[in-house]
């Protein structure tokens, strides 16, 4: 399987961030620290398939978030993040 074929959008980890999150994340905005592009986290690239969840800038490909799940556990590691900016209910 390519690299390609494995790409999913920003909706992917919509669950994922509803579990850690208690609001809808899908509509955050979120502004890249490599390119300060803002984007959707609806519309950032995702790679779910590996031991953690990779999110990419759509622009220009940085790594924006890692989130791993596990005994119980999150990791979220926003280094790539500048900013998230997400609306109350």
């Amino acid at each position: 399987m390519t690299v390609e074929e494995r790409r999913l959008d920003g909706n992917a980890i919509g669950g994922l961030l509803r579990e850690i999150f208690t609001m809808e994340m899908t509509a955050a905005q979120t502004t890249c620290a490599g390119c300060g592009a803002i984007n959707a986290v609806g519309r950032v690239v995702v790679y779910a398939d590996a031991p953690g969840t990779v999110v990419r800038c759509p622009e220009c490909e940085s790594v924006l978030m890692r989130i791993v799940h596990g005994g119980g556990r999150y990791w979220v590691d926003l280094t790539g993040t500048r900013c998230l900016e997400f609306a109350e209910g």
